[in-house]
């Protein structure tokens, strides 16, 4: 892996609580800020959540690393967003020994 492998830009962002008005609470996505990136989709699968038809397609999303508690390394639960594309974060490690690069597992979720 080179940096010149990381041709894809990404936005990283983290799930906030927000006041609804009403009470409660509800979900907004803040940014935390953005990563060149290399992605590598899988193989997809399919599946029923509800009434909505999920298909998934698993990535491995390579990004410079980042020490942990860094508020630039990616952690499961945080997405990364390319436009309308986005990948939820399910794992991340170290992709080499020195920790240059990250290796995020995600998977890239759309209504079918």
């Amino acid at each position: 892996m080179t940096p010149s492998d990381l041709t894809r830009h990404l936005v990283l962002e983290a799930p906030e609580r927000v006041p609804d008005g009403l009470g409660g609470h509800g979900r907004a996505w803040a940014v935390l800020g953005s990563h060149w990136a290399s992605i590598r989709p899988s193989r997809g699968r399919h599946q029923s959540r509800g009434d909505v038809a999920v298909s998934g397609v698993p990535a491995e999303i390579i990004v410079r690393g980042a020490p942990v508690g860094a508020v630039s390394r990616p952690e499961p639960g945080q997405r990364f967003r390319e436009g309308p594309r986005i990948w939820r974060v399910v794992a991340v490690t170290e992709a080499d020994a020195a920790g240059r690069y990250l290796r995020c597992d995600a998977v890239e979720e759309t209504a079918a």
